[in-house]
């Protein structure tokens, strides 16, 4: 087992010893916030818990399992900031998944550093490489140490009812006597290690799992290798591969050796089976890289993100490199850089006229260099927001080309015909520069800006239609008062602010408190000339404004203009058909509307429908964009590029995103909602409150496709619930659909709170018998929550033409 494994470790580790006994700390969150902590190691070896000092009272403040690496002090953006007073050598940096933020510590010594470092790189390999048998043995090892209150290696009933409850199940006080009867073999009163996993298999039995097994079995004992087919067969669709599976599945699941000689399957083997990946709802041979990653990159859905470098708002959030190290790392290839001129002749980073914090672009290029190629090798695309002087601009070249070296394109690929773009293939390893490029013509200098200024006059005093893309009911948007007039087409990227807000006062230096009223900017900003040495550096993707699709199609051999949402959805509804020719040969990219000063996203899934390649979300905010954004580039290798349908590629498509169309591949999508495994607690539920868990599944589509429907909630059972409900779905268009199941706890008083999710192209999973495996709002498994499904699809005879 690997909690024995790193039991093991714990007591013969001299990092792991010096750890458990604790160190006194810098912990670091601004270079003003500098505060010493102590930090001591559990000895379970997966906790690290944290104290004002030694002795003194301590709380958790990770788990192990929530790290994802450990860096050195040098890697790190705030310790290098604050290298004056704490030398880089004895600091560090424990990153974790999703969007929690990083924890920087600086120790007393640069010996101290490296014990933390080593150790904690060494237990975060080791849950790194559990299966899954060995992740089921730590979480169980963790829910003892839990529930053992007095910390002597064994627990009383009392103990167990109390770890009942902190493991979201409500049980009969009589039944969970039963079964600790039962598993307390010794006749001690209490329950050990092995007696405790008796006692864990006793409460999560499944009975819908044992009568689905017994239904294929003769004897109830067994499945035959000949049953085990018929199962895969006629449940798992497998059909003709089914022979072949059911052996390779048998020696893969069969936990004891006589059952793999007789190839046979036991009960155990079974469900080890239907929770593997093998049994899990997303295909795994969608994981690798599956799809043909030759043909033009304006094929493709890129994913991409929208000011990369915040990390919060876009009103007063903090600019970093680390989001561009996280939208790297989750698999992003077209990154935004909003530079300005800053101090000392150097560009900087950040969101113009607004109290967003600044980075240095030269910081920003080379943490691009570093991290550009770690998840994927597939072409990044660097989105240019120039707003520099020529000088800046010029330095900007220089760190562009410098930095990159071999890893830029500069220069046109002499095996591509001039016709078309390169394919994700022919730029494996490299970093593209999209931005204007010098030209003769005047109107290809000019971007197409984010101008939230007019879309708040057209939207202002109106209701939202309901919107199936949605994750909310439809509500009036609150439009912020108009605090600028803005007279010149350079100072469109300055956003619409709440009057509230001291924005303005930066810019127009009135006093913090002040209400003046709608205000005329006066200032007059001369138009910045592009500098010839940044401008060669574009080569393939030149930003070029868009004016109608008839005014591209006769003017631009291929280039890549941008949309607001708002204009995006304006065009996909009055000529979506011209927009999917229009995104045949040439690049698209969506942006946010400027009304978003949250930071919120939309639903990428309506802009995908028409083609547009490069839809741009923040990556910094969880919710329904993300999840059916990180749904969508899950497949493929994750590698940050997905194939559009073929009607999304054809020069001649009759495909209209927005009008009702029958094709003869539209199906009917069953989904049985069967039960729920281990649901986790939500947020800071006090210990005694038990979840009330429900499921939406939500398919997400063309227009008409776009649907919802929900169970009925299980009342104070997040351990075992059952369900046992069923959706019948039409999806007429099943290429672009996405299907996201989400988890949530029922709340009469208020909304329902959101426990965890799952989202998969619909191209994707796989039929039958399936477990989900949960995630969180960040992405983060949620092991070992899931939800088991039924799901089947099948043609629609009454949409066949």
């Amino acid at each position: 087992m690997m909690a024995l494994l790193i039991q093991s470790r714990l007591i013969t580790d001299p990092n792991l010893l010096l750890m458990q006994e604790g160190t006194l700390m810098r912990k670091v969150r601004s270079k003003t916030w500098k505060k010493i902590r102590h930090f001591r190691l559990q000895n379970d070896g997966m906790t690290v818990w944290q104290s004002q000092q030694a002795g003194g009272y301590a709380k958790p403040i990770f788990s192990i399992s929530d790290v994802e690496t450990v860096r050195m002090g040098y890697d790190s953006e705030l310790l290098r900031s604050v290298a004056e007073e704490l030398p880089l050598e004895l600091g560090f940096t424990v990153v974790f998944h999703g969007r929690r933020p990083n924890l920087d510590l600086v120790a007393n010594s640069a010996e101290e550093a490296q014990i933390w470092i080593q150790g904690l790189q060494l237990l975060v390999d080791l849950v790194t490489s559990m299966d899954q048998q060995e992740r089921l043995d730590q979480w169980l090892s963790d829910w003892f140490q839990r529930g053992d209150k007095n910390q002597d290696g064994r627990m009383t009933f009392e103990e167990v009812q109390r770890l009942l409850h902190l493991m979201n199940v409500e049980m009969d006080r009589d039944y969970a006597l039963s079964l600790f009867k039962a598993a307390d073999v010794s006749q001690s009163e209490t329950l050990e290690g092995e007696e405790f996993v008796q006692f864990y298999k006793a409460l999560t039995k499944r009975n819908e799992v044992q009568e689905l097994f017994e239904n294929f079995s003769s004897d109830g004992q067994k499945l035959t290798l000949l049953e085990f087919v018929d199962f895969l067969r006629e449940e798992q669709k497998e059909l003709d591969r089914a022979p072949d599976l059911a052996l390779k599945f048998i020696n893969r699941y069969e936990p004891s050796d006589s059952g793999k000689r007789r190839h046979v399957l036991s009960m155990d083997g079974f469900l080890s089976y239907l929770c593997s990946k093998d049994g899990n709802i997303f295909n795994p041979a969608c994981l690798p890289i599956y799809q043909d990653m030759t043909q033009p990159m304006n094929h493709y859905f890129i994913n991409s993100s929208h000011n990369t470098y915040l990390l919060g708002d876009q009103l007063c959030g903090q600019s970093s490199v680390e989001g561009y190290i996280r939208a790297l790392k989750r698999g992003c290839r077209c990154v935004e850089v909003d530079i300005w001129d800053g101090p000392s002749g150097e560009p900087i980073v950040y969101h113009g006229h607004t109290l967003t914090s600044r980075i240095l672009f030269k910081d920003v290029v080379a943490t691009v260099a570093q991290y550009a190629f770690q998840t994927s090798d597939y072409p990044v695309i660097l989105s240019l927001e120039n707003h520099c002087s020529w000088e800046q601009q010029q330095t900007m070249a220089q760190h562009l080309t410098e930095i990159l070296g071999e890893l830029l394109l500069n220069s046109a690929l002499d095996d591509v015909p001039l016709s078309q773009l390169p394919s994700p293939e022919k730029l494996r390893g490299k970093i593209l520069v999209k931005g204007k490029k010098l030209s003769s013509h005047e109107e290809d200098n000019e971007e197409e800006e984010e101008d939230s200024h007019s879309e708040v006059e057209r939207r202002q005093g109106t209701e939202l239609e309901p919107d199936p893309y949605s994750e909310a009911e439809p509500q009036p948007v609150p439009v912020p008062e108009l605090q600028l007039q803005i007279k010149d087409k350079e100072d469109k990227v300055m956003r619409c602010l709440p009057t509230s807000l001291p924005v303005c006062c930066q810019i127009l230096s009135q006093p913090p408190n002040s209400n003046p009223g709608p205000v005329l900017l006066t200032k007059q900003k001369a138009k910045a000339i592009l500098c010839p040495a940044l401008s060669a550096l574009v080569i393939y993707l030149k930003s070029v404004s868009f004016k109608s699709f008839a005014h591209s199609k006769q003017h631009y051999y291929y280039g890549i203009s941008s949309f607001s949402e708002t204009k995006a959805k304006h065009l996909i509804k009055e000529a979506g058909n011209d927009f999917v020719h229009h995104n045949t040969w040439q690049l698209s990219r969506i942006y946010p509307s400027g009304l978003r000063t949250d930071s919120s996203n939309y639903n990428p899934q309506e802009f995908w429908n028409a083609g547009c390649q490069m839809v741009a979300l923040n990556m910094q905010t969880a919710g329904l964009g993300m999840d059916i954004c990180d749904g969508l580039f899950r497949q493929n290798g994750g590698c940050g590029y997905v194939l559009k349908p073929d009607f999304l590629r054809d020069t001649q498509s009759s495909f209209h995103p927005e009008k009702p169309i029958s094709l003869s591949k539209a199906k009917i999508l069953l989904v049985q909602v069967i039960s729920g495994q281990q649901l986790p607690k939500v947020g800071n539920t006090k210990e005694k409150s038990i979840v009330d868990p429900l499921v939406k599944v939500e398919l997400f589509g063309i227009r008409e496709d776009t649907t919802r429907q929900e169970t009925n909630y299980v009342e104070n059972n997040g351990f075992n619930p059952y369900w046992g409900e069923t959706f019948c779905f039409h999806v007429r268009v099943p290429e672009l659909a996405v299907l996201r199941f989400v988890v949530k706890d029922y709340d009469w008083r208020s909304r329902n709170d959101f426990i965890g999710q799952f989202t998969l192209p619909l191209s994707c999973m796989q039929q039958g018998y399936r477990h989900i495996h949960l995630l969180s709002r960040d992405g983060i498994s949620l092991h070992p929550a899931s939800i088991f499904v039924y799901t089947c699809l099948r043609e629609d005879l009454e949409e066949a033409p």
